[in-house]
């Protein structure tokens, strides 16, 4: 069973863009908008194509949010279209998201030589 609801899938031939509306049951505060859209783009299996959290809203007294979502085939077409205020905060968390998946790896691999030699420090003791 799928986490997600549609509300409405509406093709808009004169923008060249698909609409979609959604619900979220049971993920109000926990549901982040490029979570969203990477549950959105494995649910109808939108690989390949650009899509842009257009609002995330939470419903008073329930526990579900209503995203609505705009999926573009062309990332230019989507730039010349949407607000830049909304494509420059969805660049700028990803960015936040790639440098902290970075900075992840980095502490890692610092790790990984440490815990090598803590193992092997010992082992040099038992064969003298």
């Amino acid at each position: 069973m799928s986490l997600i609801q549609t509300i409405s899938d509406v093709n808009n031939t004169f923008l060249s863009r698909r609409e979609l509306t959604c619900d979220f049951p049971g993920l109000s505060g926990k549901l982040k908008t490029l979570e969203a859209v990477d549950m959105i783009t494995k649910e109808f299996k939108l690989d390949g194509k650009v899509v842009i959290p257009m609002r995330l809203k939470t419903n008073v007294g329930m526990l579900k949010v209503t995203g609505t979502f705009y999926v573009y085939d062309d990332e230019g077409l989507a730039k010349k279209h949407i607000n830049p205020t909304i494509i420059s905060r969805l660049e700028k968390t990803k960015a936040k998201i790639a440098e902290a998946e970075k900075a992840a790896t980095e502490e890692a691999a610092a790790e990984a030589p440490a815990e090598e030699a803590a193992a092997e420090a010992p082992a040099e003791e038992k064969t003298e």
